[in-house]
């Protein structure tokens, strides 16, 4: 089969196309054919070799590495003891997250194993590209809003990063639940997001976000960095903060105004997918998807990742 694999770990131009052995699957795995794979901001961590993070706390990367944890597609072959899924079934799911480790993925492929737990049945009304985009970004804001950070039907939620991956799941997933959702990103997003019926929209490009919201019960920082203290004055006294990725957030300050920190990571299930999937299959969320890319064309992905401002996710599109 074809397969991304990184033999040195670096810039994006290290992703390269290799025929390699297709995977046979274990006891309590299905073997998928996979159409799309998503990308995510772990895939772009592992295949740099995460530099940002202290060598003596650094993640190994195993190298060759095949990155990709999301995928959509058909399940060819199954393992022992399956039952759960037949040859035929088509799927998406998030693999192996975390505890697998930076490659227990390996999605970036003509084939990939799945654990039968880490899959949902992909609805006919979604294609397989906008299957793909949905797994880690759609776990993440269903987990985040309904067990490490519930939101309050009646609160005020701000969501910094509204139209990312992850953002645009937030946004909708908070109204869902009731909130009244500000939302913070730059102005080529205004339109989409108005689409997605915030309730108030901020465009940092142009406005100090912490000068135009106030008393936000509850925010949502998917962008982190060593500037997201910025967004904390727009939280009130006793409110509450999730960062969904690292930043800093001045802690001391934190404490004193009595805020309080609420997340959790994100972790491959099945059935939790499987109820967000049925959501988007009727209309009542909707997925993104900025861009799509041969899987041939990884490198060039990445490269736009990098660059940022996306909306919605991108998505490698695997032909056969």
């Amino acid at each position: 089969m074809q397969s991304i694999r990184v033999h040195r770990t670096g810039p994006p131009s290290e992703l390269r196309l290799e025929e390699v052995e297709s995977p046979t699957p274990a006891a309590g795995e299905v073997l998928v054919q996979v159409h799309a794979a998503g990308i995510n901001p772990p895939d772009l961590y592992a295949r740099s070799g995460f530099p940002t993070i202290p060598e003596q706390v650094r993640p190994s990367v195993p190298l060759p590495l095949t990155p990709g944890t999301d995928v959509s597609g058909v399940v060819v072959g199954v393992g022992p003891g399956v039952t759960a899924w037949a040859e035929g079934d088509e799927v998406l799911g998030l693999l192996r997250f975390p505890s697998g480790g930076v490659d227990g993925g390996r999605g970036y492929a003509q084939y990939a194993t799945a654990p039968v737990g880490d899959l949902a049945r992909k609805p006919p009304e979604l294609s397989h590209v906008d299957a793909a985009a949905i797994p880690m970004a759609g776990l993440t804001a269903w987990q985040y809003t309904t067990e490490y950070a519930p939101v309050t039907s009646g609160h005020t939620v701000l969501v910094n990063g509204a139209a990312g991956g992850v953002g645009h799941f937030l946004v909708q997933l908070a109204r869902r639940a009731g909130a009244r959702v500000v939302a913070v990103a730059s102005t080529r997003h205004a339109e989409f997001l108005r689409g997605l019926a915030v309730d108030e929209y901020i465009d940092y490009t142009t406005t100090r976000v912490a000068r135009a919201a106030k008393d936000i019960d509850h925010l949502f920082d998917t962008v982190g960095g060593p500037r997201g203290h910025l967004l904390t004055p727009a939280i009130r006294d006793g409110g509450v903060l999730s960062p969904v990725f690292f930043g800093d957030y001045h802690e001391d300050e934190l404490a004193r105004r009595g805020i309080v920190v609420r997340g959790g990571q994100v972790r491959s299930d099945g059935s939790q997918l499987a109820e967000l999937v049925g959501l988007v299959a009727v209309g009542v969320l909707r997925v993104a998807v900025d861009e799509v890319y041969p899987l041939a064309e990884a490198a060039r992905a990445h490269e736009r990742a990098e660059q940022g401002h996306i909306q919605g996710k991108l998505v490698l599109r695997v032909d056969h």
